[in-house]
């Protein structure tokens, strides 16, 4: 069996390194598009993963169209604001259309942006802009949506309160909240890739848990009891959202605080949930639970105060 061609874009990162490993254990042969000066660790990180470094100038059509020819598919793992998800991507689109690749999987990776309210929420605005581009270009273009990231559940997503053992929610305590792991997500994009007969979109959760849920979890995991806490209504969160953008700003940074607020506010009122999910279109894989997350990590940590 001929193995397919893959290009993937943003490998050096934390999702894209993950994706080229996937790819690497599918079989797939993995073009990772570095820059010609490429630092010698996200070039060493990327080799590692059995990607063959191919370097191009990503501010140009051709010179990334060159090393995109003959691939099955185009991935796209790059993160930041409108340089990176429009213009950056948007340059890698062009490229493989020029270069005759079928497929193009772009940096999505969130919460249903395509039910969410325009104007809400920066990073999901820019993703829906992107498709809007995208569905104009003559490619099959296929999304992942996963719900946030298991990962950042009691880390960069702090609702999880462990000082004062509760867990912190807005609106209802029994709203159900998609998250699905890093490791999860790589493997289900790389199955992805390798398929030549995606939809538009897919939809993954590795759990869907509410915030009760999450504080049943944690006292399982500790032994001591968890208790969720309403923090205020969507409505309060909303203007607790706009009190940081103008206390704190940050308009460069790609994931300034009141970014997370946006985001709990899409998954909290429900805007964001995913359904319906698409996780058995690819037997075999495995899913990440949140109470398996909380007790090796958050929970864990718990314990040692």
């Amino acid at each position: 069996m001929v193995q397919p061609i893959i290009v993937l874009a943003g490998a050096a990162g934390d999702l894209g390194t993950r994706i080229a490993t996937a790819l690497t254990a599918r079989g797939a042969t993995i073009r990772a598009l570095v820059r010609p000066d490429a630092s010698a660790s996200d070039a060493d990180r990327v080799a590692a993963t059995g990607a063959i470094l191919t370097p191009a100038d990503a501010a140009d059509v051709a010179s990334v169209a060159a090393a995109c020819a003959g691939a099955a598919c185009v991935v796209c793992a790059l993160n930041g604001l409108r340089d990176v998800i429009l213009d950056r991507q948007g340059v890698l689109l062009d490229a493989a259309v020029r270069a005759g690749v079928p497929r193009f999987i772009p940096s999505d990776y969130s919460a249903d942006f395509t039910r969410t309210r325009p104007g809400g929420n920066r990073n999901l605005d820019l993703r829906r802009a992107f498709m809007e581009r995208a569905d104009r270009a003559p490619i099959k273009v296929t999304s992942i949506l996963n719900g946030a990231f298991l990962d950042m559940l009691g880390a960069e997503m702090p609702i999880i309160q462990p000082r004062i053992r509760r867990v912190l929610y807005w609106g209802s305590a029994d709203q159900p909240l998609d998250f699905t792991a890093k490791d999860d997500v790589a493997a289900y994009a790389a199955a992805a890739a390798c398929d030549a007969d995606t939809p538009r979109i897919l939809r993954v959760a590795g759990d869907t848990v509410s915030a009760r849920g999450i504080a049943r979890a944690m006292s399982e995991a500790t032994g001591e009891r968890y208790r969720p806490l309403r923090a205020g209504s969507i409505r309060s969160l909303g203007v607790l959202i706009r009190l940081t953008r103008l206390v704190a700003p940050q308009p460069r940074a790609t994931f300034p605080p009141w970014q997370g607020m946006q985001y709990m506010r899409d998954m909290f009122s429900g805007r964001g949930t995913l359904e319906p999910l698409d996780n058995d279109r690819y037997p075999g894989l495995r899913w990440t639970s949140v109470p398996a997350h909380l007790a090796a990590g958050p929970a864990a940590a718990a314990r040692t105060r």
